[in-house]
């Protein structure tokens, strides 16, 4: 497992874990992080790890210690890690991950042991998970609309369906069914395949054969590049829609020629440039792809890089009016942590304005979503 430090060196990991003890306070707010850097969905997690190089290093005038470790993708090593930041680094607040099942088994850790926890992928928030995670990615309903809505004024009346055989892919099929079958739209195909496959040969063929309007992929990263790429090799002619999972320049410079015209749902954070001035997210998002090209390249901006920024700008704005009643290091701290987040409200970041309920722990609206298209080799604004 790789390690990822910004400030101290965490000791090694306690894997059971126990009730925890009065904990006193202390002069710094911790944060771990758990995340993929290595493994299929690398792509995702590794802007989410470089982001936090343009975050602040201190809030209110308090120092952030924040840690970050690598899960490789695994809700296993995500648990470890998630434990680890419990029992040994006593967090106050915990982060990830990059992908939705390890992001599930951290808020399963993070709920167990009453620690906040900011999901960086989109995530089944449950009741039992409801009370200490909330989600910086868009809710699937929300981005899904765009893209349905598009369909619907294509004239488009059969759907395809490629998505990943796990619970990403489950999410994106289950909103499809809800959202686009009313609008008289019929899936006619549904394929799956895993993260790490390398051919979807047998799943495009079949597709192809049931010849669809559209095809919607459920897929992230990289990996969302193999569909797309092979429905085009094998003839396919018609509109293919991508999840906001997609939407980086990897997928672009992965797909090549194949990813002309594709649709994609966005957050707003790859495209502030042709946002309103008085749009909220257009300063963080300025912002934020300003600094990760400097550093990057040019083009390098990601969705994903987002998430973990906007994490910290909601702790820019929650954590002074959580030190108004609590120290860090302390249950009470991280109650506090729990009811600014429900109490602060209009909280502007990068990829969308964040209002979080009790029951709406996504907490976002339609400002928090684009449509693009790929012309050229680069992303265009659909309007």
């Amino acid at each position: 497992m790789k390690r990822f430090y910004l400030t101290a060196a965490i000791a090694a990991a306690t894997l059971a874990l126990p009730a925890l003890p009065a904990l006193a306070q202390t002069a710094e707010i911790t944060i771990g992080i758990t995340t993929t850097t290595t493994g299929p969905g690398a792509a995702l997690g590794i802007p989410e790890r470089n982001a936090l190089e343009f975050v602040p290093k201190e809030i209110a005038g308090v120092p952030l210690k924040v840690i970050v470790l690598d899960d490789g993708g695994d809700p296993t090593t995500a648990t470890t890690n998630a434990r680890r930041f419990v029992t040994e680094s006593k967090a106050d607040i915990i982060m990830g991950s990059a992908l939705t099942p390890p992001t599930i088994a951290v808020s399963n850790v993070a709920n167990e042991a009453g620690i906040p926890h900011f999901g960086l992928a989109p995530f089944p928030i449950t009741p039992e998970r409801m009370k200490w995670s909330v989600a910086m990615p868009q809710p699937i309903p929300i981005v899904g609309k765009v893209l349905y809505e598009h369909m619907k004024s294509k004239g488009i009346k059969t759907l395809g369906y490629i998505g990943y055989s796990d619970s990403y892919g489950d999410l994106w099929f289950n909103d499809l069914k809800a959202q686009a079958v009313p609008m008289g739209m019929t899936i006619v195909d549904e394929e799956r395949f895993a993260r790490p496959d390398t051919s979807v040969t047998g799943q495009v063929l079949k597709l192809v054969a049931a010849n669809p309007d559209a095809i919607l992929v459920g897929a992230s990263g990289t990996a969302a590049a193999l569909p797309q790429t092979e429905l085009r090799e094998r003839g396919y002619q018609g509109l293919i829609y991508q999840t906001h999972g997609a939407a980086s320049m990897d997928f672009i410079r992965i797909a090549g020629k194949a990813a002309e015209g594709v649709l994609m749902a966005s957050g707003p954070v790859m495209d502030p440039e042709d946002q309103p001035d008085e749009a909220a997210t257009k300063k963080p998002g300025l912002a934020l792809n300003s600094a990760y090209e400097a550093k990057y390249g040019p083009n390098s901006r990601s969705q994903f890089a987002g998430h973990s920024y906007d994490a910290f700008e909601i702790l820019k704005r929650i954590i002074p009016t959580a030190l108004k009643t609590a120290k860090p290091g302390t249950p009470e701290f991280r109650e506090a942590i729990r009811q600014a987040l429900l109490s602060e409200k209009e909280l502007a970041a990068s990829q969308g304005v964040y209002n979080f309920t009790e029951k709406d722990r996504y907490g976002l609206d339609e400002r928090s979503r684009i449509l693009l298209t790929v012309k050229n080799g680069k992303y265009a604004l659909v309007r």
